[in-house]
């Protein structure tokens, strides 16, 4: 149904009710990667000890410069801290006294460290660091190597127990009621079975696997065979298992394998929680995608007759120029599904397996009742009845679904309509609607196009090297293009010291630029503007072409 304008082209109107109970709710796990390079003016580092950072910048820093797990990051952040040497430069005033503070070091170095990009938030769930073979591993190298040995060692001998316990098992099948030739003892010497009695499980328990091997029963020779192939399978499944960590664990002493010129390469794993917002894309399964307009309160939501809220509100416009009829009838099964799962529930409530077996019957064919309630008992299908609570599970294979009969049929025995719908009242005015609105159940699924990947904003960035003009895309911090079109509709509205603005300072005038920096400075706003660097370009371009065209100066007669 429409609503008010906030699902027209498209546009998807939620309840507040999905937030609460985090149904749209994502995690995301994002990787920052950084490496330290072997460069001509010398080696990059990855340390704690940046210049020109405040201290509470790097609070978050182990020793080594890499972020501790568990930090809240927000954009701007240090993740792993990096200085890289740079060629000898003409000192500014402020370095020559960093340098005679702090001696060579400051002054030598730049910082290049990871930051965490615009946009990004969230809490470091982990940190690999990989070094090159024959490189000294820092401090948190080897405290992560030291973990993961310790991982590895506990999970080598988890898997050795199990193997352990497996031929215990087998051993004490076979060893159960066996008639003992000579008396058992465990390790300290102390009996624990008399020569002459029955073996027993709990014996071979409390004895180890070498202690096994040596008991002497009736009938040994018969079974002897047997229990040697048990250990043979049992060592050899040991060994393998200590020789494939043995490999893991030498394969982390070593080093790793990184590209020429790298020294050290650190990973960040960062985990961020979404909520679903305003501005993010969902989808149902028949290519009816939309964006999220508005997240209403739950009261103000249109609600059912009984006060049952609806979640979503899409636009009936969204199918019959599509012709993607398939929603329709996804949205009256899952509505026959819920409300026969509610009744059989409810039944099972009441504790009537009789009256369950028989709505049961009616929904499903014979053969599929006779799967579903196969070796149950009333008990259990009771259990099976409760669990349908949340709607039955409907299944139609491609190009051979649902037929529109059988829905009408499902929906009939729903207790329903079977036009499938139902009269709403107006959240905000209590008021009916006047037409009936087709409401059930669908999959409506979140996408990963998200509205805090998207939102950009960019006040001064990065510039192109050729046309001096700012980049382009979010990924290179770049800014908004002032096209072809845009320029004529300023051009309509006469706004020509805005055009001016964007087309010269704004974008390519490089002198203009500084000029207008040292204005806002002094508080004198008054527009400049010069020359933009794409007529340089285009110049240079018909000089390119052998056209002789240069820019002549001429100063005005007095």
């Amino acid at each position: 149904m429409p609503w008010r304008g906030y699902n027209f082209e498209d546009s998807i109107l939620i309840s507040e009710k999905m937030l609460k109970k985090d149904t749209y709710t994502s995690l995301h796990i994002e990787v920052f990667e950084t490496v330290a390079r072997d460069t001509k003016l010398g080696k990059e580092e990855i340390t704690r000890d940046i210049p020109n950072v405040s201290e509470e910048a790097l609070r978050n820093l182990d020793e080594s410069g890499v972020i501790r797990i568990g930090a809240e990051i927000k954009s701007g952040d240090i993740l792993v801290g990096k200085v890289t040497p740079k060629g000898e430069t003409q000192l500014s005033p402020e370095e020559k006294l960093l340098r005679a503070i702090f001696g060579e070091k400051a002054g030598d170095v730049k910082d290049t460290s990871l930051r965490v990009p615009p946009g990004a938030e969230g809490v470091v769930i982990d940190a690999k660091v990989f070094s090159r073979k024959g490189v000294e591993k820092d401090e948190r190298t080897l405290a992560i190597d030291e973990f993961e040995i310790k991982t590895l060692e506990r999970d080598m001998e988890d898997e050795v127990n199990c193997l352990k316990k497996g031929v215990r098992n087998s051993l004490a099948d076979l060893l159960d009621g066996k008639t003992a030739t000579a008396a058992i003892k465990d390790k300290k010497g102390e009996a624990l079975l008399a020569k002459g009695k029955k073996i027993s499980r709990e014996v071979i328990e409390r004895l180890s696997l070498s202690s096994i091997k040596l008991i002497n029963y009736a009938e040994k020779d018969k079974f002897e065979g047997e229990v040697a192939l048990l250990f043979e399978r049992y060592e050899s499944q040991v060994k393998l298992v200590r020789d494939r960590y043995e490999a893991r664990i030498s394969r982390l002493k070593k080093g790793d394998d990184l590209p020429p010129g790298v020294i050290r390469m650190v990973k960040v794993y960062v985990a961020t929680k979404r909520k679903l917002s305003v501005g993010d894309k969902m989808a149902g399964r028949h290519g009816n995608k939309g964006v999220v307009s508005r997240i209403m309160p739950e009261e103000d939501m249109p609600y059912f007759a009984d006060g049952t809220t609806v979640d979503i509100v899409l636009n009936p416009l969204g199918v019959p120029s599509r012709m993607n009829v398939g929603q329709l009838l996804e949205v009256h099964l899952g509505l026959a599904a819920k409300r026969l799962g509610q009744q059989i529930q409810n039944l099972a409530d009441l504790q009537q397996v009789a009256a369950v077996k028989e709505k049961l019957k009616t929904v499903y064919s014979a053969e599929e009742y006779g799967q579903l309630t196969e070796g149950l008992s009333d008990d259990d299908l009771l259990r099976l009845a409760r669990r349908m609570g949340s709607g039955l599970h409907m299944a139609t294979p491609v190009f051979d679904g649902a037929h529109e009969s059988e829905i009408r049929n499902l929906l009939v025995q729903a207790g329903m309509d079977e036009v499938g719908q139902a009269t709403l009242y107006d959240g905000l005015t209590g008021e009916k609607f006047d037409n009936p609105v087709t409401v059930g159940t669908m999959y409506i699924l979140k996408l990963h196009h998200l509205v805090d990947d998207k939102i950009h904003a960019r006040s001064t960035g990065p510039y192109s090297l050729v046309t001096q003009q700012p980049l382009g895309g979010k990924a290179q911090f770049g800014g908004q293009r002032l096209g072809e079109m845009e320029v004529w509709a300023l051009e309509a509205y006469g706004a020509a010291y805005t055009l001016q603005e964007f087309l010269t300072v704004k974008s390519d005038d490089v002198g203009g630029r500084t000029r207008t920096y040292e204005r806002i400075v002094k508080g004198n706003n008054f527009l400049e503007a010069g020359l933009p660097e794409s007529f340089h370009v285009l110049v240079k371009e018909l000089q390119g072409l052998c056209l002789d065209m240069e820019l002549l100066d001429e100063k005005p007669e007095i």
